[in-house]
């Protein structure tokens, strides 16, 4: 008998006989959008869990990068990780701004302060880090380069849904955080993002982008976007804040076996825990370097042979593709560590419904081809 497909997420979904009293309150209401009963609950919610004091919904995470660069009116040059999804870097396209791609730091896989500062032109006014894999960046390093210079800082935080930096949320750094609640991440409403901002009245100018620029029925203040969140995501993730702790207990614990079972294995390595963050186990990821008889890609090959999806994130880098590898910046000799990473990698399945033995099913064969 054969097994089941394992994919690398499969969307965390509440009990569907829960989500039926939601959609019959909308269906009585006939409000199905435009900042909604249900949005403006699920922002309040997001706000009190997450520990910020502002938050902004969005239709998916890539319309909200695009909108907090214009919030902040970033123009000219932004620093940013040639190791991420594309929506990064293309939301400054979008922009018509200039993405400069500068190397990351091996521990840490988030960009480098050091190889940040030596970019830094006369024409740079941001910086857009990623928190890769949930994984703080030295927040601290980059505030300080930030205030030295002048710039904004915007982080991509679309892998750090809840999660802790000494004891306080990661969203706060920054001028302004946004998440991704798209399906694949650790809270979904199907579709969606958000904006982390610090004071009401960018939540209000975010408020203005997302909704055509209408401050009221006859003034249009902005060329705005139409980037809101419908009462079907919201009322989604106001029933999945009710089981968001529980999963990311069982994250943890998948992240905890995959540990334990493919500790010392030579040529596989794997992030370093950290003493100063509270994770939420995102992704998972290793890297196959030397020392394991076959390389990623072949082993990666294997693994989808028998079903098993892990995925390469992120192969190819971003800096690689055609609309930027003509860059200066995206000159590979540039960008040693990330091109590295980016042929290592390998994120394994993880996702809370996913079983103990479909865990050990993938150890076992990553194991196996390592003899």
């Amino acid at each position: 008998m054969s097994k089941k497909p394992i994919y690398v997420t499969q969307p965390a979904l509440p009990p569907l006989q829960e989500f039926i009293p939601y959609l019959e309150e909308i269906w009585e209401s006939r409000i199905l959008t435009n900042n909604g009963p249900f949005h403006q609950k699920l922002e309040a919610a997001l706000c009190q869990y997450l520990q910020v004091n502002n938050l902004a919904l969005f239709t998916n995470g890539t319309v909200a990068l695009v909108t907090a660069l214009q919030a902040l009116r970033i123009t000219g040059e932004v620093i940013t990780t040639p190791y991420s999804f594309v929506a990064t870097s293309h939301s400054l396209l979008w922009n018509n701004l200039k993405p400069v791609f500068v190397d990351i730091e091996a521990h840490t896989l988030n960009l480098d302060p050091a190889r940040i500062e030596e970019a830094i032109t006369p024409n740079t006014t941001a910086i857009m880090p990623v928190h890769c894999y949930g994984n703080p960046c030295d927040v601290e390093g980059i505030k300080r380069l930030a205030d030295i210079y002048g710039l904004k800082v915007i982080y991509d935080a679309a892998h750090a849904f809840a999660v802790q930096y000494k004891g306080k949320s990661l969203l706060n750094w920054g001028d302004l955080s946004v998440l991704s609640l798209h399906a694949t991440k650790v809270f979904n409403t199907f579709e969606g993002g958000a904006i982390v901002c610090p004071d009401k009245a960018m939540k209000e100018r975010l408020g203005y982008l997302k909704n055509f620029g209408f401050a009221d029925e006859v003034t249009v203040t902005a060329p705005g976007i139409n980037g809101k969140m419908s009462e079907m995501n919201a009322a989604l993730g106001l029933l999945q804040l009710k089981h968001i702790d529980a999963m990311l207990a069982k994250r943890k614990e998948i992240e905890a076996r995959y540990r334990s079972r493919l500790a010392g294995i030579e040529g596989v390595t794997m992030m370093p825990l950290r003493e100063d963050t509270e994770r939420n186990a995102s992704y998972f990821p290793i890297f196959i370097g030397k020392g394991y008889p076959i390389g990623r890609d072949a082993l990666f090959q294997t693994m989808r042979e028998k079903d098993i999806y892990a995925r390469r994130y992120f192969y190819p880098l971003i800096s690689s593709m055609p609309m930027y590898r003509g860059l200066p910046s995206a000159d590979p000799k540039r960008l040693p560590i990330a091109v590295q990473a980016s042929q290592e990698v390998l994120c394994l399945p993880i996702y809370p419904d996913l079983s103990h033995d479909d865990v050990d099913r993938v150890c076992d064969m990553i194991i196996a081809c390592s003899k």
